[in-house]
């Protein structure tokens, strides 16, 4: 890999994120280590190591970037605040615990060292997700919807289970009905009696289970529709996708960002989704691939959801379907093919990067990307 020709005076940084406490050391131009330093997870620590990056810049050096692991949780704080700043933030992996830890040991500092040891060798150049647009909003959003959407099956779960136990005649009269009309008669069943009672606790106990449900299905409805307004501004060309509903839509912007200017080529889009090939040959058997299973494995289960349904209803699907069983490959492998093109097409349809509200003008950076 090409890399720039760096002086002697610049300096690279890298951080090593935690929840409470960050680790970063910095690297001149060669290489040699600079300085370290541990700071608090906070505006002013973040204010810190940037005037400690600035301070060890020579007359004539650069400050070429901060390479900071886990952009997208521990250290997001300090990439967004690095980049209002006008600096340039590469989001940078963990050494692989069998090789580089195992020869060089492990500590915050020897991670951080690590990531600066990255940007500077020009391995790792991936460009983190801003998080300042509305597929942050949506990321928010699925979140809360997605966990009352476990906690309403759990509730439901623990209903049935309990009601199992329950007094025959209770039982015989409710385990019957459909979930709805349990749900409902569950939760206008009354205690009326000391709760010391089993029969007394039973119908207290479904009852507040069936209403917490209830509560779940009404704050699910309400995030969902504000998912679907959101996904509807944002891409309203993907929602046009047969089997591509909003559930869906907002997933793979989330998995692209709101800069989805940093996803290349479809190709590349194809990969964070875990639905490319990658050769798998040796010696004379060159031809073979197979699945790459890195990637975002949520967005690979939106993709898969979507070809369940093309499968079923898309007429181009279930004649591509018909020929491919027809030259032998499974299922299986025909689900792979569709994923991989439906990712080309969700890649056609996302929406333009949205504009960074705070203009990045950075005299002492520069872009890697470019050397």
């Amino acid at each position: 890999m090409t890399r720039m020709t760096l002086r002697a005076d610049d300096v690279v940084v890298g951080v090593d994120t935690h929840k409470d406490e960050h680790a970063a050391v910095l690297l001149d131009g060669h290489g040699g280590r600079l300085a370290e330093l541990m700071l608090p997870a906070t505006a002013a620590g973040f204010a810190q190591v940037l005037t400690l990056a600035r301070g060890h810049v020579g007359p004539a050096g650069r400050l070429v970037g901060f390479g900071v692991e886990g952009t997208g949780s521990y250290g997001a704080g300090i990439a967004r605040y690095l980049r209002r700043h006008g600096q340039q933030v590469h989001e940078v992996n963990r050494p692989p615990r069998k090789g580089e830890r195992r020869l060089s040991g492990k500590s915050d500092l020897i991670d951080a060292e690590h990531a600066a040891r990255q940007v500077l060798a020009g391995l790792t150049l991936a460009v983190p997700k801003t998080a300042n647009g509305q597929s942050e909003s949506l990321r928010l959003l699925k979140i809360a919807r997605d966990t009352a959407v476990k906690a309403r099956t759990a509730a439901m779960i623990a209903l049935k289970a309990t009601l199992v136990t329950a007094e025959e005649e209770l039982r015989a009269r409710l385990e019957p009905l459909t979930d709805a009309k349990l749900i409902a008669a569950c939760a206008a069943l009354d205690p009326a009696g000391d709760l010391r009672g089993p029969d007394a606790a039973m119908r207290h106990v479904l009852a507040s289970l069936a209403r917490r449900w209830l509560a779940l299905h009404e704050e699910i409805a309400a995030h969902s529709r504000h998912l679907k307004q959101l996904t509807q501004a944002a891409a309203p060309r993907m929602l046009e996708l047969v089997g591509v509903g909003f559930d869906i839509a907002a997933e793979l912007l989330v998995t692209a960002g709101d800069n989805s200017d940093r996803v290349r080529s479809e190709a590349a889009f194809a990969k964070m989704c875990g639905a490319c090939p990658i050769p798998a040959g040796s010696g004379r058997t060159n031809s073979r691939h197979r699945l790459y299973r890195g990637g975002n494995r949520q967005a690979n289960a939106a993709l898969y959801r979507a070809v369940i349904v093309r499968m079923r209803w898309h007429q181009p699907t279930i004649d591509y379907v018909t020929r491919r069983t027809a030259e032998g490959l499974s299922k299986r492998e025909i689900i792979r093919c569709l994923k991989r093109y439906l990712a080309r097409e969700i890649y056609r349809r996302l929406p333009p990067s949205d504009i960074d509200p705070v203009p990045v003008t950075n005299p002492d950076s520069t872009d890697l990307r470019a050397a």
